[in-house]
């Protein structure tokens, strides 16, 4: 029995040593990338609390990786450096991203996670004398976040008086300091904007609105399809369970759930 013992140990030794051999020497497997996930300051649906990444979308992201049991930090990086690495990188998700048109092609999609509105916004009681959005085209500046979905919509719509900035915190602070006579943003980021901005004054109105959109989280288009696949499914079991709708509420109470695809 010991030299049957021992032999089987010397063959189990040797598959053991082919394996990782075979294992050292495939790419596929010996230098897969990690995933980095990219977020920006986009209150309530991501933005720093105390040095952390907190809201609506990180708190999905995070459940979303607790049922994958997978552990991948989130990095809170201006919007346009996480928006090119998605772009040029593979193994990267950015969130919130809104679904467009100009960015179909660009990304792999998991979602939505939430929709929201975009407007320009004028301090509270101010005369713009604008009325429709080609009101707004004869303002000399009109202050938009850099390369969120707002600021590629009006650009595509033709707009040159677009002054982009780095962040909707920017944006509320050069408005009610008469920098700029109007702003676009999104609806459900003014409140907590103007808090991480350190404004206590009336919040601006809205007067002309812009767009809507769906948002979602983007995956780069070299991230490996079933790991989106695998994104997407959980997010759907989550949506089935009622799990996503009380984080949803929780941050954005009494706002419709997002549901439908966008219109392709």
């Amino acid at each position: 029995m010991d030299a049957l013992n021992c032999f089987v140990g010397r063959r189990l030794v040797a598959a053991l040593a082919l394996l990782a051999s075979q294992f050292l020497a495939d790419p596929t497997w010996a230098n897969e990338p990690a995933l980095r996930l990219y977020t920006e300051e986009y209150p309530p649906y991501n933005y720093t609390i105390k040095g952390r990444p907190a809201g609506l979308s990180v708190e999905l992201v995070l459940e979303i990786q607790r049922r994958l049991k997978t552990e991948v930090p989130i990095e809170v990086v201006p919007w346009a450096r996480g928006y090119r690495a998605a772009q040029t990188e593979a193994w990267v998700g950015l969130f919130v991203t809104a679904r467009s048109a100009e960015r179909e092609s660009l990304f792999q999609w998991v979602g939505p996670i939430s929709a929201t509105r975009a407007h320009l916004y004028a301090r509270r009681g101010e005369q713009t004398g604008i009325r429709t959005l080609d009101d707004a085209r004869k303002v000399k500046e009109i202050m938009v976040p850099r390369e969120w979905y707002v600021h590629q919509d009006l650009r595509a719509r033709g707009f040159t008086n677009l002054l982009p900035v780095a962040s909707p915190a920017d944006a509320m602070r050069m408005l009610l300091a008469n920098r700029s006579v109007v702003i676009a943003m999104d609806e459900s980021t003014v409140a907590e904007s103007m808090r991480m901005a350190g404004l206590v004054a009336d919040p601006p109105q809205p007067i002309v609105k812009i767009s809507e959109a769906l948002l979602y989280i983007a995956f780069s288009r070299g991230t490996p399809a079933a790991v989106v696949q695998r994104w997407q499914q959980v997010l759907d079991e989550m949506k089935r369970d009622g799990s996503y709708a009380i984080i949803h509420q929780r941050w954005l109470p009494g706002v419709p759930l997002a549901t439908a695809a966008p219109a392709q």
